[in-house]
């Protein structure tokens, strides 16, 4: 394992506001209490989900028309999504144990892990040609060919509990590693690891993606400490910088770069979305649908959860806790 160079923290570059530059818009899906979670946009130009709880992948257009398809595996528990090399889309099986595609058209093929109860997480296109994705219980970062050729590579910890995987701007896999190793991941195309100690400790690292500023950026959970939800950056070299977030109990989840150059990132606790500079400026965007659902005797929001930059420079979240996806999109005039 290689040590990570720790930067420091940045807790001054902070501004919060209401920004009127973009607006939420919620669409309510068809099929009740279907969890949305994993969210990415599609070779079609639409936005495409996974129904964690009912079993299907959803499909969402710019114009809000929501198409559900149900996955041949039953109780497959569907986590993950990505656009696929080949046109398709791929996702995780969580529960099945298998890694899925659905075309366009909804046709569907399943692929089965070799190892057993490997639990599949995070899924992304490599720049191999191949799907690469994380195997929570398995302690394995497995690759897939879009022919359903799997290669499974274990972590040098055997307690990682792999779970968000991107593309990385050096031709690498990079992953998070949650408690206790608390670490970000970075795995070659051959399969060699190394391995980066976040500074701040029991941070729960959750969700990650390629930066625009050819760094990798997650954001920690930092449910077990109080004010420890930040947004992380951990360059190539494996240099961190940390920034704090308003009211920092906020939970935070799914990660993306948008198409302004920014980062976005949901604020899951917090009923939030917000925007974030490379620099560290924070703009947050409260979700319309709030304190909507109680279960026994808790308030719970909309719950966003994850992520993704969408076509015409918008922002797109599912909504975990009311069964809806949002979209943001600019305000007339900006």
């Amino acid at each position: 394992m290689i040590a990570a160079v720790v930067v420091g923290l940045c807790g001054l570059n902070i501004s919060c506001g209401t920004s009127p530059a973009w607006g939420i818009t919620e669409y309510a899906i068809p099929t009740a209490q279907s969890s949305p979670e994993g969210i990415t946009i599609g070779p079609d130009g639409a936005i495409w989900f996974t129904e964690g709880h009912v079993n299907k992948i959803g499909r969402i257009s710019p114009t809000g028309r929501i198409t559900e398809y149900v996955i041949p595996m039953a109780a497959s528990s569907p986590a993950g999504i990505t656009s696929g090399p080949d046109g398709a889309l791929w996702f995780t099986e969580y529960g099945a144990n298998k890694i899925g595609r659905v075309t366009t058209r909804g046709e569907f093929t399943e692929f089965s892990i070799p190892t057993a109860g490997s639990s599949p997480a995070g899924i992304t296109s490599g720049p191999d040609g191949a799907l690469w994705f994380t195997e929570t219980y398995g302690n394995k970062i497995g690759r897939m060919s879009t022919t359903g050729q799997f290669k499974e590579y274990s972590t040098p910890n055997p307690r990682t509990f792999p779970e968000a995987i991107t593309k990385g701007p050096d031709g690498a896999l990079w992953f998070v590693e949650p408690d206790p190793n608390n670490s970000i991941g970075r795995v070659t195309t051959q399969g060699r690891f190394t391995e980066y100690k976040i500074p701040t400790a029991k941070s729960i690292p959750n969700e990650i993606t390629n930066g625009p500023d050819g760094a990798i950026w997650f954001t920690e959970a930092g449910k077990e400490i109080k004010g420890a939800s930040k947004v992380g950056r951990v360059t190539t070299t494996g240099e961190f910088t940390e920034f704090n977030v308003p009211n920092a109990d906020r939970d935070l989840f799914g990660i993306t770069t948008g198409s302004d150059g920014a980062l976005w990132f949901c604020e899951n606790a917090g009923n939030k979305v917000a925007r974030m500079t490379t620099s560290g400026s924070i703009t947050e965007y409260v979700t319309p649908t709030v304190k909507t659902k109680i279960t026994n005797g808790v308030i719970f929001g909309s719950s966003p959860t994850y992520i993704t930059a969408g076509p015409a420079n918008t922002i797109w979240f599912t909504e975990n806790e009311v069964n809806k996806v949002g979209v943001l999109r600019r305000t007339a005039g900006n």
